[in-house]
């Protein structure tokens, strides 16, 4: 009499809750101690909700039947279990831990049952990091044992949807596809349309993605080019504005003017010109009517000399 194993069991909160497998799992008798354990795995984890004494019953379970590994009826009790273990270590949130978990009682990934490797791509999928998927399904699914399963086309499915396609891989998914003999025409052609529309989903995504970063980018181009045209316009009013200044003071009236009050401040302090005390005075005089011409106009405004 075979005992049926749900895959998955409802109820469950947490990432455990969403791993879905496509059939149940049926079990031939196996060894004794195994098997009760395995019953006594799954009273826990559904009834008692005991997720850390039923992921101990799991793994003395599997290290009971290290001495029988190779029989049918162990492989499945084997298998019954790691699924019990998965979901329990789920529940605990201790996901991360899954993939190791299950390697240390198959060893290499392409021993993984298939249920197993179903339930460990939703698992990651559903946590969001599918890229811990990728290494180990590339090597279950180029092995040709595996290829003969069943369930290899199934599992293609899963590795295209849930790992290539969401890390963006989608050359190596096309390639995946091209070359899966699993597949017909028409599940090729469904396929690669898939792979087509994600791969537009995903620019869209990009360039949505990149555009609030431009904005703020093109908005600091725009104030700095408003404070450079206002800085220029300063400029060139200045310079017009001196410009015409320059202009003024090199005029003849201005020339003359000059010429008189210098006459005037002369004849008022009454200096000679010619008289020995007068020359520190006059010498002064120019330093300062020299000083004041280099202050008023730079050498870019300063008009050219005149004989």
């Amino acid at each position: 009499m075979k005992n049926d194993l749900p895959v998955s069991f409802a109820g469950l909160s947490g990432p455990a809750g969403f791993l879905r497998s496509s059939e149940p799992l049926s079990l031939s008798p196996g060894p004794a101690p195994a098997t009760s354990l395995l019953e006594e795995a799954a009273d826990l984890l559904v009834v008692h909700l005991d997720f850390a004494a039923a992921l101990d019953r799991c793994e003395r379970g599997c290290e009971s039947l290290a001495s029988d590994p190779d029989s049918e009826s162990s492989a499945e009790v084997k298998c019954s279990l790691c699924i019990v273990g998965i979901q329990a270590l789920a529940e605990m949130n201790r996901w991360r831990e899954v993939l190791s978990w299950v390697l240390q009682y198959y060893h290499v990934p392409e021993r993984l049952p298939p249920k197993i490797l179903e339930l460990c791509i939703l698992l990651y999928s559903t946590v969001k990091e599918p890229h811990v998927m990728l290494e180990v399904d590339s090597y279950w699914l180029r092995d040709l044992t595996n290829q003969s399963l069943p369930s290899y086309g199934t599992l293609m499915k899963l590795h295209l949807l849930h790992v290539l396609l969401p890390l963006g891989q989608f050359v190596e998914a096309e390639e995946l596809v091209q070359g899966c003999e699993a597949f017909n025409k028409e599940q090729q052609l469904e396929a690669l349309r898939t792979i087509n529309e994600r791969r537009c989903q995903w620019v869209q995504q990009e360039e949505t993605q990149s555009g609030p970063e431009e904005q703020p980018a093109t908005a600091r181009e725009k104030l700095l080019g408003s404070v450079s045209r206002k800085l220029l316009t300063i400029l060139t009013v200045l310079r017009r504005a001196l410009g015409s200044m320059s202009s003024h003071f090199c005029s003849s009236p201005y020339k003359k003017t000059l010429l008189a009050a210098l006459i005037v401040c002369l004849v008022v302090v009454r200096l000679d010109p010619a008289a020995p005390t007068s020359l520190p005075f006059l010498y002064r005089l120019v330093q300062l009517c020299h000083q004041a011409w280099v202050a008023v106009f730079s050498p870019l405004y300063r008009p050219p000399l005149q004989d």
